[in-house]
């Protein structure tokens, strides 16, 4: 496996012109995860110790960084970033701060699951970035407040150790950890800032919710299904096909480049586990003039089963919600969306329930994990 490139030191002071032009970055071969730290799932900063300069809110926010060199309020430059004042030490004859001391924020996932990996974007933190950074997890039922996150009997686990960090750039971290999380930690050594944080893993959610439940999406991102692949993803991720709620504007779905030949688009998912589906919804909201002409939908049972049509190819309408009740419930673990020939839709949904060994599995899999 190739090894995932850091970066250290400053980087230069802007010069003008396009900021993002001497940014650091790389391609990390977790990103194929959905990112657990989306507000879209629910996640959100709930505490830090200092947010001086700007609003640790700024960590969880969808877009890119952005950066205006004349943007100054009444505390200092404004950055699109979470953002601490600069630590002193105890005196003037020790006016530096201690090795030990840090700044810290407290992340809800917005879906538990396994992490595979963490970028801590330091992008237009030139100067001010941390000196280091570091992650620590934990798994803490219901709804906690940060006064019982810190509280001395929650157990954190570390998944990023004390790393040194560069700034004005993506530092990507590879998590190999089999365990299950709901908040992280995220700690800068002694201060500084940070732009984004993104979470990328796998959703593992809660099986007795999904029993209370009955009949749910079974391939829904919030309730542990994922993307495996994508014949295409162009314009943007086959992983907003399954996000929360309707998409609300035409990115917010998956759209292809369009094709000049005979083939068609298609992505392949993987159900929470072994599931019965009984209604599919393939919506193409905001998409008019690119939606998917054609849809048909396939399931499989394991990864070495036969895959059996579920729903046959069917016209699909700009910016509509079709919704289809099956003929008689299908039964799998995987599937196959298949548009003809290219375009894109903005949500699929599979409402059903587990089967019994779906549900074994995935309560297994959960007391594994530490759930």
């Amino acid at each position: 496996m190739t090894a995932i490139p850091t970066f250290t030191g400053d980087a230069s002071p802007y010069g003008g012109g396009d900021p993002y032009a001497d940014y650091r970055t790389a391609d990390f071969p977790f990103t194929q995860y959905a990112n657990l730290a989306d507000r879209q799932l629910g996640a959100g900063v709930i505490a830090a110790n200092d947010e001086f300069f700007a609003m640790r809110e700024n960590l969880l926010l969808a877009h890119p960084a952005v950066f205006d060199p004349e943007h100054f309020g009444h505390k200092g430059k404004v950055m699109d970033g979470w953002e601490t004042r600069r630590r002193r030490g105890v005196s003037g004859e020790h006016p530096w701060p201690t090795a030990d001391d840090h700044d810290w924020a407290l992340v809800r996932l917005g879906a538990p699951g396994v992490v595979r990996g963490i970028v801590i974007d330091t992008a237009h933190f030139r100067g001010n970035y941390p000196q280091a950074v570091s992650v620590e997890g934990t798994s803490v039922d219901g709804s906690p407040t940060p006064e019982e996150l810190l509280a001395d009997d929650v157990k954190w686990t570390t998944l990023v150790p004390r790393t040194a960090v560069g700034g004005h750039a993506a530092n990507g971290f590879a998590v190999d950890l089999e365990q299950r999380f709901t908040h992280l930690r995220v700690n800068q050594h002694p201060d500084g800032g940070i732009a984004r944080l993104r979470v990328y893993g796998e959703v593992v959610a809660d099986p007795k919710w999904l029993a209370a439940l009955g009949t749910f999406d079974v391939v829904a991102l919030e309730n542990g299904g994922q993307v495996e692949d994508a014949s295409d993803r162009f314009y943007s991720p086959a992983t907003n096909t399954i996000q929360p709620g309707r998409s609300r504007k035409m990115d917010d779905g998956w759209e292809t480049r369009r094709r000049r030949d005979t083939g068609n688009d298609w992505i392949r998912y993987q159900l929470v586990a072994q599931s019965e589906i009984r209604s599919v919804e393939i919506d193409t909201a905001y998409l008019k003039g690119n939606s998917a002409g054609w849809a048909a939908l396939s399931i499989r049972d394991g990864e070495s089963g036969e895959w059996v049509e579920a729903l046959p190819r069917t016209r699909l309408q700009p910016d509509t919600n079709h919704r289809f009740v099956l003929d008689a419930p299908v039964i799998g673990t995987h599937v196959r969306i298949d548009i003809f020939p290219d375009g894109g839709i903005s949500r699929l949904h599979l409402f059903g329930s587990l089967t019994e060994a779906g549900a074994s599995r995935l309560t297994a899999r959960h007391q594994e994990l530490g759930g």
